[in-house]
């Protein structure tokens, strides 16, 4: 069922309206500018709650996608359809849009024109009085009304184009592919609570038993300590450090499985938590509030931080590094900056190369910038709540 989203689909008739002259020059360049015009308007049909779906690979390029759309049938039969109904519909809006929205100014603020003698006209309306220019002020609430409402008609109009040039096969594939997208959904869900599940069953049980155990080894040390069995004494030190080496390992590991901190205080605690326990020095900041985060959106920003910072400590040969945590009422942004020696290739068999799935699992993304001697920035974002 589409969402009415009024707002972004009067927004996006705006912008349409303004991109007239781009799609009038497009006709030069067809049909590479039919295949982007139309992948465009189904990210805009997308955006506006529509049952629309992009056909564009995340991972692969415009331009190699393009070259790939150029040779398929589809073209023809769907891209460029759609590109000359959005050239009309773009010259309709900006016709609304420019009219619409200027008179309505015009009206509301005629009173202020008037006093300052400005006898602003606007059609046949021209006010001859004080009381003829406050009377505008209604009609162009009025004008501003009816300008929304057929800017979003016509939006409406664009869904309803964009369907009905899919073909039925097209169709059963945005069918497949939303069925796929809700069961990846429901098994990241399920993989984000099982992950916190084993975190508290092995911080509430193993650890707190082993960190039993490490108190009792304690307590014989100091008893064979005060009767001088020095051999049960060293065996009994040598136990402990043990048990307390493993607890140690295990707090590690209950931290790379799900760190406490994430669930308790949120994003930016345990970001400084982890840049703390960092061998790097770390230069943290951080802004924006993370308490609107989503537990799956704010997971895969800390461990997408955490791989990026491993990496740096195994291969980058520096000894410091940069956190920047933005995050905000629509979604988050991190990035992790060394000075490195460069030359990241995520394709190489990197952790991140998982983590970039995860984070496009949620809607979000992760781009590397690493060319050799010049130091890696990784960037990730992702919305609030996971695109689901």
């Amino acid at each position: 069922m589409p969402h009415f989203h009024s707002g972004r689909r009067v927004l996006t008739e705006i912008i349409a309206g303004a991109a007239f002259p781009v799609l009038l020059a497009g006709v030069l360049v067809l049909p590479i500018s039919a295949i982007a015009v139309a992948e465009a308007d189904r990210h805009r049909a997308q955006f506006c709650g529509a049952q629309a779906m992009p056909l564009r690979p995340v991972g692969q390029s415009w331009r190699s996608w393009i070259r790939d759309r150029l040779g398929v049938w589809a073209l023809w039969r769907t891209d460029l359809p759609i590109f000359l109904t959005a050239l009309v519909l773009c010259a309709i809006s900006l016709i609304v849009s420019f009219f619409g929205f200027i008179s309505t100014s015009v009206l509301i603020f005629n009173p202020v024109l008037w006093a300052f003698g400005i006898e602003a006209m606007v059609g046949p309306f021209k006010p001859g009085s004080t009381q003829q220019a406050w009377l505008a002020v209604p009609v162009g609430l009025l004008l501003g009304v009816v300008t929304v409402v057929i800017l979003t008609a016509i939006s409406w109009l664009r869904d309803a184009c964009l369907k009905a040039f899919l073909s039925s096969s097209e169709q059963d594939l945005i069918a497949k592919l939303e069925k796929l997208g809700s069961s990846r959904a429901s098994l990241t869900q399920a993989f984000e609570a099982e992950r916190q599940r084993i975190e508290r069953d092995l911080h509430d049980g193993a650890q707190q038993e082993l960190m039993a155990v490490v108190m009792r080894l304690g307590m014989l040390e100091a008893a064979a300590l005060a009767r001088e069995e020095s051999s049960l004494a060293i065996q009994a030190t040598n136990a402990r450090e043990q048990a307390e080496h493993a607890l140690e390992r295990l707090r590690q590991t209950v931290r790379d499985i799900h760190p406490r901190e994430l669930s308790d205080f949120g994003l930016k605690v345990a970001v400084e938590e982890l840049a703390a326990r960092s061998p790097l020095r770390i230069e943290f900041t951080a802004t924006g509030e993370d308490s609107l985060l989503s537990s799956p959106t704010a997971a895969a920003i800390y461990f997408s931080v955490s791989e990026a910072l491993t990496n740096v400590a195994k291969h980058a040969e520096v000894n410091q590094a940069r956190i920047e945590l933005r995050c905000g009422a629509v979604g988050v942004w991190a990035q992790v900056r060394d000075e490195g020696s460069g030359g990241v290739d995520i394709a190489a068999g990197s952790g991140l190369a998982g983590l970039r799935e995860r984070m496009h699992s949620i809607g979000g993304e992760l781009e590397i910038n690493s060319p050799p001697g010049a130091g890696t920035v990784v960037t990730v974002s992702a919305p609030c709540e996971p695109t689901w």
